[in-house]
C-alpha cells in the first residue's frame, strides 16, 4: 500500500455498528467503502447523563398542592445519577481517526452533526 492512500485513510466518517461501554469500543462502516471497522477505541469525552439506555427516575414524588419555592421546592425530591462517559449509539455518525502505520489501531473522535440533531439527543 503506498502512502498516499494510507494517508486519505487517517481520518474517515462512518456509521457506528455496535458499541460496547464495557470496553469502551465499537465498529464503524464506513460511507465510502461500505465496510465494517475492527473494534475501534473511544476516545475519553464529555460525561454523559442519564446511564445509558436507562430512563432517568425520581425516588420521591413531591407531592405539593401549591407550588413551592426555593429551597422547599426540592425537599422531598431525590434522583439516582450515573455520570459515565459518552458512548456512541448505534446509527451515530461519527469521525474516526487511525494512526499511520498499516494495520493500526483506530479510534473514534466523537459524533458528527448539529447540537440537538445529534443521535444521542434525538433518542431522549
Amino acid at each position: 500500500m503506498d502512502v498516499e492512500k494510507i494517508l486519505s485513510q487517517l481520518v474517515r466518517v462512518g456509521t457506528v455498528t455496535d458499541a460496547d461501554p464495557d470496553t469502551r469500543t465499537a465498529r464503524v462502516k464506513f460511507r465510502d467503502t461500505g465496510m465494517t471497522s475492527g473494534r475501534l477505541f473511544v476516545l475519553a469525552s464529555r460525561p454523559y447523563i442519564p446511564d445509558y439506555e436507562v430512563s432517568q427516575r425520581t425516588e420521591f414524588d413531591a407531592e405539593c398542592r401549591e407550588p413551592p419555592v426555593g429551597v422547599d421546592a426540592f425537599a422531598s425530591h431525590r434522583h439516582m445519577l450515573r455520570v459515565k462517559p459518552w458512548m456512541p449509539k448505534i446509527n451515530a455518525t461519527v469521525l474516526t481517526l487511525y494512526l499511520p502505520i498499516l494495520d493500526a489501531d483506530g479510534f473514534i473522535l466523537g459524533e458528527i452533526g448539529e447540537l440537538g440533531k445529534l443521535k444521542q439527543w434525538t433518542d431522549q
